[in-house]
């Protein structure tokens, strides 16, 4: 009787190792996947040029849901007016050929990396200039089939988009740089393109950029019509503020500094001719080079961009300060000739009055006749006289501040320096008034 026992737990035990060996043998996953692409890829049973049904196997237009992450933001070109980004593409639809078995859950799905096997739809970015795919180790793509017959296609690729600016308030501007994705060739009755629900478009997290900033991101449909069809078209416009702080050290500073600079030239003497006109000069030759440096770095547009208004103003400063020492130098000059003019007449007038007087005492026997004090009331010498004599005993009008602050200063050509240390200033100034308060105010309404 224990033999029999014996026996009987052995035999138990051995089924049961032998059951779990079968168990074990059967779930070979990488073979039922092989076993499930074969039949449901296999030769005369999936034709990848035929489209997937609609909605509920109807024979409406095909649904494609797309999502992006954006990596990386590499370059944003004002001159070539495009801009470089980095990102992860997927597209999701469903193909009802494309339903497999999935094991009671345990197959949750199926990988490809050839996408020719499979339907695609024929996407393409309308305002791509260059793009190329990522093969670094291996092609950065892959093709997941979904039990219900889902399919989601990702790939990284990198895209270099055109984007048209508009730089009237450069640099305190804003910029609107598109992506826009359409069907080539199926139409919308057979193609539509959505945006993927919840959360369509991810940036990654430390996305940095050298002289912008992403405010914000907008996702849009932008469907077009033309003579062959209306074709399903998405769109997203990525929003970016140029930093200012770099053109306010490389531009605005230094054009302050060189306008300051040519102001120098009121404060020295007005015969050191040479420093004067070698800070002039300079100053201006170094603004000249600075502003040809700013619009080498953008795209010759036909308006006039905010930058240009503060450069072209600064050029007019400092060559108008060159052109107050050329006005001061011809003062100076006149100055002199009249101070010399006066010098020779009076001159004559003393050597006149040294003849008359050497006269009086050789004649002194002459005789001189005498003309009557009293006129007749209708001579016109005597109204002449009494029009003299009533304009002499008018009383004289008070000089005005400025005329006797001046009266300090007895050459012209020092007046116009002293004028000018005043009205450049405070004209500069009230330049930089109007041009903050003008284009900040427009940067907020655009805003």
């Amino acid at each position: 009787m224990g033999t029999g026992h014996y026996f009987w737990a052995i035999f138990y035990f051995t089924s049961l190792c032998s059951a779990s060996l079968a168990n074990n043998a059967k779930i070979n996953f990488r073979e039922k996947e092989k076993k499930v692409l074969d039949q449901i890829l296999g030769a005369g049973k999936y034709d990848a040029r035929i489209r997937p049904s609609g909605i509920n196997g109807t024979d409406g237009p095909a649904i494609v849901r797309i999502n992006l992450f954006v990596r990386s933001i590499m370059t944003i070109s004002d001159i070539k007016m495009e801009y470089s980004v980095q990102l992860t593409f997927r597209e999701q639809w469903t193909d009802e050929r494309l339903k497999f078995d999935d094991i009671q859950g345990r197959l949750k799905y199926l990988t490809l990396t050839e996408a020719n096997r499979v339907w695609m739809p024929d996407l393409f970015f309308s305002n791509e200039k260059e793009g190329h795919f990522h093969n670094i180790i291996m092609p950065n793509v892959y093709i997941r089939i979904f039990p219900n017959g889902s399919v989601l296609y990702s790939i990284r690729i990198s895209l270099t988009l055109a984007c048209p600016m508009n730089l009237k308030l450069y640099p305190l501007d804003r910029q609107i740089c598109s992506l826009r994705m359409a069907s080539y060739g199926w139409t919308t009755n057979d193609l539509v393109f959505l945006w993927k629900e919840g959360d369509p478009v991810q940036v990654v997290k430390n996305l940095h950029l050298p002289r912008f900033t992403l405010e914000k991101f907008l996702t849009d449909y932008c469907n077009s019509k033309t003579n062959t069809g209306e074709y399903s078209c998405l769109k997203v416009d990525l929003l970016f503020k140029r930093e200012f702080s770099y053109y306010l050290i490389q531009i605005y500073i230094p054009c302050c500094m060189l306008v300051i600079v040519s102001w120098v030239s009121f404060w020295l003497d007005q015969g050191a001719v040479p420093a004067r006109v070698s800070l002039g000069v300079t100053t201006l030759l170094t603004m000249a080079t600075q502003t040809s440096g700013i619009n080498a770095s953008l795209p010759p547009v036909s308006y006039t961009k905010a930058i240009d208004v503060w450069t072209g103003v600064c050029l007019t400063f400092v060559f108008g300060a060159l052109l107050e020492f050329a006005l001061v130098n011809y003062a100076s000059r006149s100055d002199m000739h009249k101070e010399n003019m006066k010098k020779k007449r009076r001159d004559l007038e003393q050597a006149s009055l040294d003849a008359a007087s050497d006269l009086l005492d050789t004649d002194s026997n002459a005789t001189f006749a005498m003309k009557p004090l009293v006129r007749h009331p209708g001579d016109p010498l005597a109204l002449e006289k009494l029009r003299q004599c009533e304009v002499h005993m008018q009383p004289p009008k008070r000089p005005s501040c400025c005329k006797t602050w001046l009266s300090k200063f007895p050459t012209r050509s020092k007046r116009i320096d002293v004028i000018s240390r005043i009205t450049f200033p405070l004209v500069f100034a009230l330049f930089n008034l109007v041009y903050w308060s003008t284009y900040l105010f427009r940067e907020e309404d655009d805003e």
